[in-house]
């Protein structure tokens, strides 16, 4: 029902004001992962859809590594993981494993990885139940809440017979996970290599999001919550069809807006290291600011999900993207419903028109 995807933002005033200390063009070799910080190694692995790359992290542990995010269940990303450890990783063994969050390009091989290993998987509570829970639909036909979901944000028959096909596919891009696993709490702090690092959690682009933040290093690896040129998909499921998940999300973006220095150099999951975390936070948070003002001023007149994709997206969407489309433009929805700034009706199909709530600027 989900997988990872990111949009471009919205004009070019999102894409200034930070600091690349290995520039926009430059990626270390896939065998070859870069020191970008002390003990820190920068690991790039290729995906096969649109955002073509992962970035994960190799941390030393004493006489052994820990693994940050795994890429998704492919079998080159197999293979270079076993010429990894013979070669760069000098055989020395995985202590641990720890995945961000669920998307496939994250956590795709972590159970491998822990079997290959008999290591632990860390990772949140959410993020590891939301995961089982998602893969169990492996196999299975598309519930009938999922077409319902799809009717009501105006989605054609022709769609909905393409979504009941592919339906399930999530799981396919996922190793078994293992059957426990060690959470990460929001604010526990572990050491690595003689520095602690602090976990911090946020939602919206997924249900319990982890970045780890290490002071001592002065790096975050940020996973998909702080991007330097994109955002992550922010998105309405099937599953929570009335959440607020971009009020959670724009949350997340103010809290670590007001604890985390400026100094950071950040690690994403996609794109490069970057310094200016605050002022890419302040990006990310005006960007859904101004689309939820466009949203707003076009619901003067009622419209479905997929009639506001122009009002939010600069792109146009394509087939392959029109699931994560109508689930991000129905968290915008929803997040103006929570502020009452707009309404819906449901129509005799079952389809759900928005309007705005004309008095509502006077409250904003």
């Amino acid at each position: 029902m989900t997988a990872n995807n990111e949009r471009p933002m919205a004009g070019d005033k999102y894409a200034r004001g930070l600091h690349y200390p290995l520039g926009v063009d430059w990626a270390p070799e896939t065998l070859t992962p870069h020191e970008i910080a002390q003990g820190v190694y920068w690991l790039r692995m290729a995906l096969p859809m649109k955002l073509d790359h992962i970035n994960l992290w190799l941390l030393e542990d004493g006489d052994g590594w820990t693994i940050v995010d795994s890429c998704m269940n492919l079998s080159d990303a197999k293979a270079i993981w076993e010429q990894l450890f013979n070669g760069f990783m000098q055989r020395r063994p995985v202590k641990r494993v720890i995945a961000t969050h669920m998307h496939p390009d994250h956590i795709g091989l972590a159970g491998w990885l822990c079997e290959q290993h008999d290591c632990e998987l860390w990772m949140s509570r959410q993020e590891y139940l939301m995961c089982r829970n998602l893969t169990s639909y492996t196999g299975q036909e598309a519930p009938e809440a999922a077409i319902r979901f799809l009717v009501r944000a105006g989605m054609d028959e022709n769609y909905i017979e393409q979504y009941r096909k592919r339906f399930g596919f999530f799981g396919e891009m996922i190793s078994p996970l293992p059957d426990s696993y060690r959470r990460l709490i929001d604010g526990e702090t572990f050491e690595v290599n003689g520095h602690y690092w602090q976990v911090l959690t946020t939602s919206g682009h997924s249900p319990e999001h982890v970045s780890l933040y290490c002071p001592g290093l002065k790096c975050m690896i940020s996973g998909d919550q702080v991007l330097p040129r994109i955002t992550p998909n922010v998105s309405i499921f099937p599953n929570e069809p009335n959440g607020d998940s971009l009020k959670e999300w724009l949350h997340g973006l103010e809290r670590l807006r007001q604890i985390l220095p400026d100094n950071l150099l950040v690690l994403p999951s996609h794109q490069e290291p970057f310094y200016g975390v605050r002022t890419r936070l302040t990006q990310i948070i005006e960007s859904h600011d101004e689309g939820l003002d466009n949203l707003y001023q076009a619901l003067i007149e009622p419209k479905r999900v997929i009639d506001c994709f122009s009002d939010l997206f600069k792109n146009p969407i394509s087939n392959s993207t029109l699931n994560l489309a109508a689930g991000e433009t129905l968290a915008h929805l929803n997040c103006l419903i929570g502020r009452k700034m707009a309404t819906f009706e449901e129509d005799e199909q079952g389809v759900y028109w928005y309007q705005q709530v004309p008095e509502a600027r006077q409250f904003d």
